[in-house]
């Protein structure tokens, strides 16, 4: 029986879509392809993400190799918040799982400082938060999806038995770790349809 709803944030409850922000922006099919590749593609993002590296690290590290300029390089990092953007009809879940008795909890791989962002924005843009029972930051637990600790790690730190959790992700490898712990996992593409999509698999 699913006690327990575990939520991976980007493209799931929070977009996060680099690529669909850079073409909204005065930047050449060329720029964004450099940026694309030597910034969002770049290992020190997975590093960020894993909390290896604080964000001047990361940006000294790809600025020695990338053609991109320094001040190029810290304009896109100063917007990466502009390009998280929660995804609404997706938040409207949150409530009715909580209806039904269910405990949520949130499991994502996220850079420290755009975290701290979020955390100082809770009450205002991202009041859903009050809807968790609590969660994992992958740069706080120096873990990243799909490294089976950090699944190992929500579960030993709110007590949690595997098979009473269902968790949802928009990349496939991640629900696959999950699922490896005893989960049951959801893979979506993105949709802004998460409400009906879990209707079908969660009873209300």
């Amino acid at each position: 029986m699913i006690k327990n709803v575990i939520f991976d944030l980007g493209n799931v409850l929070v977009s996060f879509r680099p690529a669909e922000y850079l073409e909204t922006q005065n930047y050449t099919e060329e720029k964004k392809k450099i940026i694309l590749a030597e910034i969002f593609g770049s290992p020190e993002w997975l590093m960020l993400d894993n909390g290896d590296l604080t964000t001047g690290e990361a940006i000294s590290l790809i600025a020695g190799r990338s053609s991109l300029k320094r001040a190029e390089i810290d304009e896109i990092f100063d917007k990466r918040f502009e390009i998280l953007v929660p995804i609404n009809p997706n938040l409207k879940i949150l409530p009715e799982l909580k209806k039904q008795g269910l405990k949520l909890y949130y499991l994502s791989n996220f850079p420290l400082d755009l975290w701290e962002m979020v955390k100082e924005r809770m009450e205002e843009e991202y009041g859903f938060f009050r809807y968790f029972d609590g969660g994992i930051i992958s740069g706080e637990a120096r873990f990243s999806k799909p490294d089976p600790q950090i699944y190992k790690l929500l579960l030993e730190k709110y007590s949690l038995n595997a098979d009473e959790c269902f968790y949802i992700d928009d990349i496939e490898i991640n629900v696959r770790a999950a699922e490896k712990t005893g989960m049951t996992g959801l893979s979506t593409d993105g949709t802004h349809d998460l409400f009906e999509l879990l209707k079908k698999t969660i009873p209300f």
